[in-house]
């Protein structure tokens, strides 16, 4: 279970306990914010997508929208994202589940600058019932991420 892949990860930084499950989902914004007791925007959710046949995830605010504009000036393609069937063979977790931890090589992460009006935000953990609160700071480091991308609609 890819949950199992996260706490794995996370425990080389004794940082396992901080992974949160819960008995109801959290596999949408709504369901992890409705399960956390925050507002939807605080939600890290992370989006998969095909970049000219490269693995790419962003993490943005979850109140953010892609916008296809930015995305192509940004990555030099159209914003398309993965299949539901594609998603756990090229990420490493499934759909509902998917964060930036634990992810399969060659994945790149990049972080929306939609999320840096937060001190707080809470990423999935590999399952569609868990989720981690992270400073913003946290994040970047345990995400691995390339760098800072600004490819969402303004808010």
């Amino acid at each position: 279970m890819s949950v199992e892949k996260v706490k794995s990860f996370f425990q080389q930084y004794n940082m396992a306990d901080r992974i949160l499950e819960f008995d109801e989902s959290s596999a949408t914004v709504d369901l992890a914010a409705a399960a956390l007791h925050c507002e939807p925007a605080r939600i890290a959710k992370t989006l998969s997508f095909d970049a000219a046949g490269e693995t790419v995830l962003v993490v943005t605010a979850g109140d953010a929208k892609i916008d296809n504009p930015k995305y192509k000036k940004q990555f030099g393609t159209k914003a398309k994202m993965l299949a539901p069937k594609e998603v756990e063979t090229r990420i490493g977790h499934a759909v509902g589940g998917v964060c930036p931890f634990a992810v399969n090589d060659g994945v790149k992460v990049y972080l929306d600058v939609s999320l840096k009006r937060f001190s707080q935000v809470f990423p999935a953990c590999g399952s569609s019932n868990s989720a981690i609160a992270l400073s913003v700071r946290e994040l970047e480091t345990y995400s691995g991420y390339e760098k800072w991308v600004d490819v969402c609609k303004g808010l």
